[in-house]
């Protein structure tokens, strides 16, 4: 729904809403004072065929229904009066405007007439009741100064997410050194420089040093003569050896075995013994398991393969190789990415918890109406007679004048419109000015029911009105009218509660008009409107 089509002071309401007077409206008094009843009484006269539906309502504008009566039927001659009243209350002081309500009759809609009450506040004694001083006003923290914390906080998710990325990749990289060995005899000859290199017994971890050498020459026997050789105790082991070499028509000699078996027994006693060998026990020891390897391993007959073979063999395991690479490379990647995402989910769930949802929404994803507020504003003139007004976006202008039926645009001289935004945006205003061409006596609280007459007849629903005076800092006063209504988006049949603000001003041969919509609740666009307000002046009408 367009700001267009809130055709509203300029329409006349005899045009707009003239209708055959088949309903009377009444109250019983249009003042109260807070929680005390309203009897509203809605009469209507119909033909004994005549179906009348008045409505169920829980609520009729700012007032709420405290009861709704039975309907009263009267019947004259051949005719029959039906009377319906609702019990209405208010529990906060003010000037309020009871809308019109629908009535069916015959399937045929009319509306009842509105009627503005005023709900009285009710007097304090200040002598029996304690009076206290009111309360400083507690500083808000700003939290536009705490950003570099933000920054902080993401450096270190970020620096974490590297770090686990450097810690995956480095143990990965080993494992792949460890795989990427051609032979069994090349990764144990490999395994037993970089045994030498960690300088184990040196430094006294004698058990250490004897358990890696033992495990790389069985786990050398397991995968080049096929004997489960780390499961084995040193008798099996030698055994299996020994049938082994008969099997595979091995050529070992029996120093060789011997020399094995001797070091793998002394790598016993070390380990479960706690036995200390000497220096140079340990060094001969190294020695004869080293030699004990490449002999084994020139004792394993060697199988004649084609070439061409060992060539597709030997491109299928590189392409493997890099197959695994790659995978393991994703694999970092995703596991670094997971760990940075979940970091960043419990930043954010801390600062939900702490902060609420809302700050976190507004000050990461971002809010249209904060926008607006923290953007650069514009100060112009509008209009004749003249709105000086501060907004935040330059507003458009409207023609609204074929809208307008013949009698009303007959009696304005001019007419100028400007806008930003519609009903469907978080935030919206609409000026208005004109001119009459007859000096004509303008009434402010009628002309105010007017538009919130116009405004439900384009769809708005559950109108809750208020009125006050309203001055602008030159000390021209005209009225306010403020409130909430439903508004309905036709599309998807949802409904957003809206905040509506309308000032009206009246001079000589002109008038000026000022509406501010914006969903309930949002305060950023309550500032907005506050701000545009307060800078609101007038200028005097001009021929």
């Amino acid at each position: 729904m367009k700001l267009k089509l809130y055709i509203f002071l300029f329409l006349l309401s005899a045009t707009v809403f003239g209708q055959q007077k088949q309903i009377e409206t009444s109250i019983d008094t249009t003042k109260n004072k807070i929680g005390a009843e309203f009897k509203l009484t809605i009469k209507t006269s119909v033909d004994s065929k005549s179906k009348v539906v008045f409505p169920k309502l829980k609520n009729i504008g700012p007032l709420e229904v405290i009861k709704s009566y039975p309907i009263d039927t009267v019947k004259k001659n051949d005719r029959y009066e039906l009377i319906k009243k609702y019990g209405l209350t208010q529990f906060d002081s003010g000037r309020y405007t009871i809308p019109s309500i629908p009535i069916i009759i015959d399937k045929k809609s009319y509306l009842s007439d509105s009627i503005r009450v005023e709900v009285a506040n009710v007097k304090v004694d200040t002598l029996q009741q304690k009076m206290y001083d009111i309360k400083d006003i507690t500083k808000v923290e700003d939290g536009i100064g705490d950003w570099w914390k933000y920054l902080l906080i993401l450096a270190l998710i970020l620096g974490i997410g590297a770090l686990v990325y450097w810690f995956i990749k480095k143990r990965q990289q080993k494992k792949i050194e460890e795989e990427v060995y051609k032979t069994p005899i090349e990764k144990a000859t490999s395994l037993l420089n970089t045994l030498e290199k960690k300088e184990l017994w040196q430094k006294g971890e004698i058990k250490a040093y004897y358990s890696e050498l033992t495990d790389i020459a069985r786990n050398y026997i397991e995968e080049a003569i096929e004997i489960p050789a780390m499961e084995s105790t040193t008798s099996e082991l030698i055994q299996g050896i020994r049938a082994a070499s008969v099997k595979k028509k091995m050529a070992l000699t029996p120093e060789t075995v011997e020399n094995l078996e001797r070091v793998l027994k002394q790598a016993d006693l070390v380990k479960f013994a706690k036995s200390k060998p000497l220096d140079f026990e340990i060094t001969e020891d190294r020695n004869k398991i080293q030699k004990a390897i490449l002999t084994l391993d020139s004792a394993i007959p060697v199988e004649v393969v084609v070439e061409e073979d060992t060539l597709l063999n030997e491109a299928q395991r590189q392409k493997q190789i890099k197959l695994q690479l790659l995978k393991k490379r994703n694999k970092r990647i995703a596991l670094s990415v997971a760990t940075v995402l979940f970091l960043i989910i419990l930043v954010t769930s801390y600062f939900i918890a702490t902060k609420g949802f809302t700050y976190v929404k507004d000050n990461i994803i971002g809010h249209p109406s904060k926008e607006l507020l923290e953007g650069e504003w514009v100060k112009s003139e509008y209009g004749n007679p003249g709105i000086l007004i501060e907004t935040p976006k330059v507003l458009k202008r409207m023609d609204l004048t074929k809208m307008f039926p013949k009698e009303g645009l007959a009696l304005i001289k001019e007419m100028q419109s400007f806008g930003y935004g519609s009903l469907v945006d978080n935030f919206s205003l609409m000026i208005s000015t004109l001119k009459y061409k007859e000096e004509t006596q303008i009434d402010l609280s009628k002309s105010l029911e007017v538009t919130i007459k116009t405004i439900e007849a384009q769809g708005a629903r559950n109108m809750i009105v208020k009125q006050e005076d309203f001055e602008t800092k030159e000390g021209i006063r005209g009225v306010k009218g403020y409130g909430t209504f439903s508004s309905i988006d036709e599309g998807t049949k949802s409904s957003t509660k809206m905040y509506y603000e309308i000032l009206l001003f009246s001079q000589e041969g002109g008038l000026q008009q000022i509406m501010i919509f914006h969903e309930e609740g949002d305060t950023y666009a309550n500032d907005i409107a506050d701000r545009i307000l307060n800078s609101v002046e007038l200028k005097k009408a001009t021929n």
